[in-house]
C-alpha cells in the first residue's frame, strides 16, 4: 500500500470514529434516580424533561422520546426550562407537550431561553392551554391518592407578584405535603431555603447541560456550564442538602449548532425519578 493510500485510510478511520462518537453523543439515554421519603405511602414516578431546546427524537413528532416516556410508565411528566430555544421554532416542543399531557398529568416551568424570545408571552399562552405554567406559583396534584405540591421558579432573583418568585414559593411551603420545586438554574440551590432553614423535599434543575465536555473519573461535572463557568460544581446527578434532594438533568438538547460545541461523554438525558417510601 502506498503512503498516500495509508494516509487516506488513516484519515477515513479517524473521520469514522469521530462520526460514531458524535452519533453516540447525541443519542438519548434514560437515567434513573431513586429518592426516599416518609411523606408518601405509595410513592410515585416522575419523568423529568429538561433543556429540550425544541429538538426532536425519532420523527419530528418526537415519537422516540414519547415511546421512552411510555416505557417508563410515569405517574407524572414534568417539563423543566428551555423546552424551546431563544430563536427558531416551537412546534416540536409544543407537539411533545400536547401528546404527553393527553396521557399524563403535566406541569411546566420555563428557563432563561424562553424569556429571551420575542414571542415569549404567546408561547406561554399556548402552553397554558396544555398544562399549568409555574412561575412563582404552586400547583397541587393528586398522585396515587396522595397530594403532591409542585412549585416553579424561572430564576431565584426574578420578580413575582410581590416578592421574588423563589420567595413566593418558600412562603407557600407546607411540611404536610411532599414539596417539589422546579428550579431551572442548579447553582441557585443555596437560595432555596427559608430564614428558618425550611426547604423543599425535592428540587429539579437543568440548564447546565451536564457541563458539556465530561471525562469519566476526571471531569465528572464537566468543563463548562452557563452561569458557573469553567469547572462547574452543579451539572449532573443527585445531591443531598440536609433534608432536600437535588437532581440535575443533563438535558436533551442536541441542536445543530452543538456540532461546533459537541457533547463529549455526555449523552442527552431523559430523567426518570422514583420517589419511594
Amino acid at each position: 500500500m502506498s503512503k498516500k493510500a495509508k494516509k487516506r485510510l488513516v484519515i477515513a478511520a479517524v473521520f469514522t470514529v469521530l462520526c460514531a462518537l458524535s452519533a453516540w453523543g447525541f443519542a438519548m439515554k434514560p437515567v434513573n434516580y431513586s429518592v426516599s421519603t416518609e411523606k408518601l405511602d405509595k410513592g410515585m414516578r416522575i419523568v423529568f424533561i429538561s433543556d429540550l431546546h425544541n429538538c426532536f427524537y425519532g420523527n419530528t413528532d418526537n415519537s422516540k422520546l414519547i415511546d421512552e416516556v411510555h416505557k417508563a410508565e410515569p405517574d407524572m411528566v414534568v417539563f423543566g426550562g428551555d423546552v424551546i430555544d431563544m430563536w427558531g421554532g416551537t412546534e416540536y416542543a409544543l407537539n411533545l407537550m400536547s401528546a404527553l399531557s393527553a396521557e399524563y398529568p403535566c406541569v411546566y416551568t420555563p428557563g432563561n431561553h424562553e424569556g429571551m424570545r420575542d414571542d415569549t408571552e404567546e408561547f406561554y399562552e399556548k402552553v397554558r392551554s396544555i398544562c399549568p405554567v409555574l412561575m412563582g406559583d404552586m400547583k397541587e396534584f393528586s398522585i396515587n391518592g396522595q397530594d403532591i405540591r409542585f412549585y416553579g421558579v424561572v430564576d431565584s432573583v426574578q420578580w413575582g407578584k410581590k416578592k421574588t418568585q423563589l420567595e413566593e414559593c418558600i412562603d407557600e411551603l407546607d411540611d404536610k405535603y411532599y414539596n417539589i420545586l422546579l428550579l431551572h438554574q442548579p447553582e441557585q440551590i443555596d437560595d432555596c431555603f427559608g430564614s428558618d432553614g425550611k426547604g423543599f423535599d425535592l428540587v429539579l434543575s437543568g440548564h447546565a447541560h451536564g457541563g458539556q465536555w465530561r471525562l469519566p473519573k476526571i471531569l465528572e461535572q464537566g468543563l463548562y456550564a452557563p452561569d458557573q463557568g469553567i469547572f462547574p460544581k452543579y451539572t449532573t446527578g443527585i445531591y443531598h442538602i440536609d433534608d432536600t434532594t437535588h437532581i440535575i438533568s443533563r438535558g436533551l438538547a442536541r441542536p445543530m449548532r452543538m456540532i461546533f460545541i459537541p457533547r463529549i461523554f455526555n449523552r442527552p438525558e431523559l430523567s426518570i425519578i422514583d420517589i419511594n417510601n
